[in-house]
């Protein structure tokens, strides 16, 4: 990614969490898609109850006039996407997991722990910057938060 796209999508993502903090509305991600005249900043928002469509309409007009305003995204057009980060969303912010501590997660690390890069299992528990995962009962694995590549959430069918 260009220095020119982390900025703009680091200037999104701190005017989205300005707006989105005075309606307790969590920014989980941004992403600035595409190129030239046809850029996509997604944001992605999420709220404690679950984020509901109000909340990316409020989000998307509310940062879509403060980008119109400040002249954020290069290029000219764009198309401003909000949305929630659905049932398997991401984990990578230290609260997300402590949010989710229970729930059924996917993992994939940096570098193998017993022998293995991938993991699913329950979240037992984050503290101190370690994750302690159950991929079945009775078992557990440890490792850092820093050793994880991806993470998310695992929806049972």
């Amino acid at each position: 990614m260009d220095r020119n796209r982390e900025a703009v999508t680091a200037k999104v993502q701190a005017i989205a969490e300005r707006v989105g903090s005075s309606e307790s509305i969590e920014i989980v991600d941004v992403q600035l898609l595409g190129g030239g005249g046809s850029r996509i900043p997604r944001i992605f928002i999420d709220k404690p109850q679950g984020g509901t469509h109000a909340d990316c309409e409020f989000i998307s007009q509310q940062v879509g006039t403060i980008l119109d305003v400040e002249d954020v995204v290069p290029g000219g057009s764009y198309t401003l996407e909000v949305s929630s980060p659905g049932l398997e969303r991401k984990l990578s912010k230290p609260r997300e997991f402590e949010r989710f501590v229970g729930q059924k997660v996917k993992v994939v690390l940096r570098q193998p722990v017993e022998n293995q890069r991938h993991w699913v299992g329950a979240l037992k528990s984050f503290a101190e910057g370690i994750i302690t995962l159950e991929p079945s009962p009775g078992r557990s694995v440890q490792f850092p938060l820093d050793q994880v590549e991806k993470a998310n959430l695992k929806f049972e069918w």
